[in-house]
């Protein structure tokens, strides 16, 4: 039987077999023929919003590359220089926030860097653009300065300077590819709010808005300590032209926080979601989406930004990165649901700061409600202080050392005493914007005594009216220091700080200061800077202590300065006209006070 298999196979595999494998095989015994594919162009059409095709290659792919910056600084100038390929347009647009490029003919050669020099504070390309921002307002001549040139090499370049002392703009050769921004109404003239054209078209105006009027400067000159370094934050600051007060929602109420959910009323339509429409301020991004009835939406803030999830709505997927200083990037997707869009701000958002919204009615001959959301790093909690809230635990007593307590008739214990320190006074306003320092800081002042007396806390302020201690400001600010002697605890100085309008936009929060002129200071900044971050939402800009400041290495006692926003800055000037945010500054302020008591922090315990 095996002999006979062994036959069968030897047949198969013979002559006749491998003809009948030859016609019926179903395996491929050899390599099958090699055939090189065709390449044809793609068919170009040359227009405006597209580069024409002697700057494309055979199939369509754009050649010539923009970008790859070369810099340099000196001093507080910054320089940016870019090679200009052959048939490469670009427009200029200065604006409150730095310079924008829109580029024709190549790609924009993506790239995110921070800080170039000490004229630019970031650099931002892709998509056809490229951003270059400063932390001082441009306008049509100031902060800056462009020009071509061609090298030895014969190549092309365009040649950017930066700088707030910077002037020229546009070169005389150059001014027909520079156009204004994003620049903000004069006073009195009409304009629609931010962003909330209810069309397609992106409103980009700014409302003006009332503000306090400024007290004329050269009627409150006051003598400065010989060493500026002495002084608080700000008060250096030489005024300037301010930025305008940013824009509040229309009929929107600060006082109450921003609903994490809602829905437009109607039965829903369903239907695409449009693209988010932008309107920009300086300081300020306000967001713009159109929902139809019976669109749900909830915020979601987060610490990169803020998520709105949409109910009954969907969207193309779309995504747009480097919109404004406040709004880095944005992205809508569909979901299961309907849709997610995503506002990328780099910073942290919580229920009750970072960010505003509003839903406002359709206007006339519309079905689309408005969700209008601001963002901005300065928005802060200005809701109102519950009644419990500004009721503090009782401070207890503290030992009073021996020779104090001989003069107290023999008393062994006694309120922990504090001094706070109202900020300027008198002949000196200190800053001078949104507000007026003097003003803000004593009304602060008095809020936190009023929270720490019924606790139990003896408190001394080094003034309770619009007076100085001197006029000197060296000789004003070494007694408001040696008020605290034996028998304090602590002491507290409260300051209002401010930056030069070219930088005003770089300065926003909330920052605590300290010297080493006690073991302790350090950490009653801490505590201090904690519980008013904590009570406010503020941006936290932390602890500082690389700058002597008189009326704190004076103190004998641990010491801290707080500096509870900046006038200077479009939004947070607003939080400190508002009475609400006072109230919270000072409640941080007594409960970080407390604590350091509490803790055996305060001297003498």
């Amino acid at each position: 039987m095996k002999i006979s298999l062994l036959l069968l196979g030897a047949l198969l595999c013979g002559t006749g077999g491998a003809q009948g494998a030859a016609r019926t095989d179903p395996f491929l015994r050899q390599s099958p023929a090699q055939t090189s594919p065709i390449l044809r162009p793609l068919p170009t059409v040359p227009s405006a919003a597209s580069p024409t095709p002697s700057r494309l290659n055979g199939s369509g792919v754009q050649t010539a590359t923009f970008g790859n910056p070369r810099t340099s600084s000196s001093g507080a100038q910054t320089r940016v220089v870019f090679d200009l390929s052959p048939g490469v347009t670009y427009t200029l647009v200065p604006s409150t926030t730095g310079l924008t490029l829109d580029i024709e003919g190549a790609r924009v050669v993506p790239m995110l860097m921070a800080a170039l020099g000490s004229g630019v504070s970031e650099y931002r390309a892709g998509d056809g653009r490229v951003s270059v921002r400063t932390a001082f307002a441009l306008s049509a001549s100031a902060g800056w300065r462009a020009s071509e040139a061609t090298l030895a090499s014969g190549t092309r370049v365009l040649i950017l300077d930066f700088g707030s002392t910077v002037t020229g703009g546009a070169s005389e050769s150059l001014r027909a590819v520079a156009r204004p921004g994003v620049l903000t109404t004069a006073a009195g003239q009409a304009a629609a709010p931010l962003g909330l054209s209810p069309a397609g078209a992106l409103s980009v105006t700014s409302v003006p808005v009332a503000r306090t009027p400024a007290v004329p400067l050269a009627s409150t000159a006051v003598p400065r300590a010989g060493n500026a370094d002495q002084l608080p934050p700000g008060d250096t600051v030489s005024p300037g032209a301010a930025l305008p007060l940013a824009p509040a929602l229309p009929t929107a109420d600060s006082s109450r926080p921003s609903a994490l959910a809602g829905r437009v009323s109607g039965q829903p339509l369903g239907g695409l979601l449009g693209a988010p429409r932008f309107g920009t301020t300086p300081g300020l991004t306000r967001v713009v989406l159109d929902l139809p009835p019976g669109t749900s939406y909830v915020i979601e803030p987060h610490a990169l930004g803020v998520r709105i999830e949409l109910t009954g709505v969907n969207a193309l997927p779309q995504h747009i990165q480097n919109v404004s200083p406040e709004l880095r990037s944005w992205r809508l997707e569909p979901t299961a649901a309907g849709s997610t869009l995503d506002l990328v701000t780099g910073l942290p958002s919580t229920p009750r700061s970072g960010w505003r919204a509003q839903l406002l009615a359709p206007t006339p001959g519309t079905p689309q409600a408005r969700l209008a959301i601001d963002l901005s790093p300065a928005l802060v909690n200005l809701t109102p202080l519950a009644a419990t809230e500004r009721r503090l635990a009782a401070v207890p007593p503290v030992r009073m050392a021996s020779g104090a307590a001989l003069l107290a008739l023999s008393a062994a214990f006694a309120p922990p005493r504090v001094v706070l320190d109202p900020g300027h006074g008198g002949r000196d306003p200190g800053s001078v914007a949104s507000v007026i320092e003097k003003e803000v800081t004593l009304a602060v002042a008095l809020r936190v005594r009023d929270l720490l007396r019924p606790a139990g806390v003896d408190v001394v302020l080094t003034r309770t009216t619009d007076q100085a201690l001197d006029g000197v400001k060296s000789k004003d600010l070494q007694l408001r220091a040696q008020l605290a002697g034996p028998g304090t605890q602590l002491f507290v100085s409260i300051h209002v700080n401010a930056l030069e309008a070219q930088t005003a936009l770089r300065g926003y929060g909330i920052e605590t200061w300290w010297n080493p002129n006690h073991p302790l200071s350090d950490d009653l900044a801490n505590l201090l800077q904690r519980r008013v971050i904590e009570t406010t939402g503020s941006f936290s800009r932390g602890l500082k202590s690389n700058q002597p400041l008189a009326v704190l290495k004076n103190s004998r006692v641990p010491a801290a300065l707080v500096e509870i926003g900046y006038t200077s800055h479009p939004v947070d000037g607003l939080n400190l006209q508002n009475a609400n945010y006072l109230d919270r500054v000072a409640l941080g302020i007594a409960q970080g006070i407390r604590d350091a008591l509490t803790s055996d922090l305060g001297a003498g315990r």
